[in-house]
């Protein structure tokens, strides 16, 4: 049997299904991989299952190869240099159709807890500082009817839409660098400056790293209304998150909701002191049915290369 190293802990149906076509090491740590570490698995093992904060970079590429596939564990792929992945002869696969309506309800999360203060009201209850009900206590912006802006309409951008155009009557407009078609009602808008300028509600989508890192820099981010709302759930890196911390700070948006940060696990300081954030840790896949998917999916990559038939996730 070819050798599998599992590089976090996985759902028991995950590791029960890679064990009945490899044999299968578990690595213990919590932590990622670092590159050295990365290097060492890659000369060691035929095939790994990594995911975010597994760091396998140029760097770990550049001693022996024994290993043929790394199947993520996960649609984002920056923790990987996809690049030197192929030209040392390691395909890359990834979980992209298993996590779409679970991001995407992590989203409307966002976007209901941050216009509505759902944290920053829970926190008052628990203080017990909480004095009963008044007409103008912690009034909130309210949903219904508002103007929702995807940047990045790709799977999880159209279900993000179609959840708040069907749900909460929102109108839609998107912004995407290329032309694109979609079956919900909307609006693609010429440039982002457009788009950040026009919606009440932001929600960015768009895959990581690459051009699209501090997408939403502090120019993007000068745009937006002074009552609008910036939700991430694509990767921590496409906001300028000292730009974002400034706005939020200086009132010149209303408030944000963020599942992602620019260096995970670290939060700043300052954005946790934030009472118009809503902060969550990194939730959008956290649904038992979804990682056991996603872990499926990633075997089943696995188990094509070892089968000797097309990947059906590969990466490009």
């Amino acid at each position: 049997m070819k050798k599998l190293l599992i590089t976090r802990a996985m759902p028991d149906a995950t590791v029960a299904a890679a064990r009945l076509r490899f044999e299968v090491d578990l690595r213990e740590s919590v932590d990622g991989m670092m590159p050295d570490e990365a290097a060492a698995a890659l000369a060691t093992y035929d095939v790994i299952l990594p995911t975010l904060g597994d760091q396998f970079t140029a760097a770990a590429f550049a001693g022996d190869i024994r290993c043929k596939v790394l199947a993520n564990f996960g649609v984002g792929c920056n923790h990987i240099d996809v690049k030197a992945a192929r030209a040392a002869g390691v395909a890359v696969t990834n979980t992209p159709d298993a996590v779409t309506d679970a991001t995407a309800d992590i989203a409307l999360t966002l976007i209901l807890s941050a216009c509505r203060r759902a944290g920053e009201g829970e926190r008052l209850v628990r203080s017990g500082l909480w004095l009963g009900w008044q007409p103008t206590q912690m009034l909130g912006t309210h949903v219904t009817g508002k103007r929702l802006g995807i940047v990045g309409m790709g799977r999880i951008g159209q279900a993000v839409a179609k959840r708040c155009h069907y749900g909460f009557d929102m109108s839609v407009i998107y912004y995407n660098r290329s032309e694109k078609e979609v079956d919900v009602p909307s609006r693609q808008v010429e440039s982002l400056n457009a788009l950040m300028s026009q919606a009440d509600i932001i929600v960015i989508t768009v895959p990581e790293g690459g051009s699209n890192t501090n997408l939403i820099s502090a120019e993007m981010i000068a745009e937006m209304q002074k009552t609008a709302v910036l939700v991430n759930v694509a990767r921590g890196d496409v906001v300028d998150e000292p730009a974002l911390i400034a706005a939020l700070q200086e009132g010149r948006i209303a408030a944000a909701g963020l599942d992602v940060y620019a260096r995970e696990p670290l939060v700043p300081q300052e954005l946790r002191e934030l009472e118009n954030v809503v902060l969550l840790p990194h939730l959008g896949t956290a649904a038992l049915e979804v990682r056991e998917a996603m872990g499926q999916m990633a075997v089943d990559n696995l188990i094509a290369w070892a089968d000797g038939v097309p990947l059906p996730q590969l990466v490009n």
